[in-house]
């Protein structure tokens, strides 16, 4: 198997990247366990920040590395929190008083419409000239009540029309299907089929 770092320490994702990259014989370690720190994400975007963490988790490992910038964008908020979500309410990971903020920020809204979007990168090496670079959208509503204890972050908040259900709802090979990291990560997958 592939040694592949990955350039997070979310419990939540690490698990979804491994189920995803198993059957591409990658073991994919959390840089945590090699002692990485989390790089800064000083950017105004996804793709900014995901390339960053990626060169970073590679230039501390020696090892390839995957690393993703996702976040919610809220339509009437003009793309709020976007790459803020781990941080909205100023505490990072802090789910309830993100979710929390973000309903009382819609207050009044008519527009309950959202996206969540998902940038991957994935590096050879820390010096890679032709990074992969994929991004994705998930659409959805946000609504008020906390809806289902599967998934993590916005998901309890997160409502698919087309399901009935909320991303938190949604059994973990169900979500894989449709999420914004699930899309990305097939995208992903592809490309480095297509360069094997």
């Amino acid at each position: 198997m592939q040694k592949l770092v990955l350039a997070s320490n979310n419990a939540g994702k690490v698990k979804e990247f491994q189920a995803l990259l198993a059957p591409l014989n990658f073991q994919v370690i959390p840089q945590g366990e090699l002692g990485i720190p989390s790089a800064e994400e000083p950017h105004h975007t996804f793709v900014e920040n995901a390339l960053a963490k990626a060169r970073h988790a590679s230039a501390l490992s020696g090892l390839p590395a995957l690393a993703d910038d996702s976040g919610i964008c809220a339509h009437a908020l003009d793309g709020m929190p976007g790459v803020l979500s781990a941080r909205y309410a100023g505490d990072q990971g802090n789910d309830a008083a993100n979710n929390q903020k973000l309903i009382q920020e819609l207050k009044g809204q008519a527009d309950r419409g959202a996206h969540y979007v998902c940038a991957l990168v994935f590096v050879n090496g820390v010096n890679d000239p032709e990074p992969i670079i994929v991004q994705t959208r998930w659409y959805g509503q946000i609504i008020e009540q906390a809806t289902g204890s599967n998934g993590f972050g916005y998901d309890p908040h997160f409502f698919l029309p087309e399901q009935k259900l909320t991303a938190a709802q949604l059994d973990p090979a169900q979500k894989n299907l449709i999420s914004h990291r699930g899309q990305a990560l097939r995208e992903l997958i592809a490309q480095l089929k297509s360069r094997a």
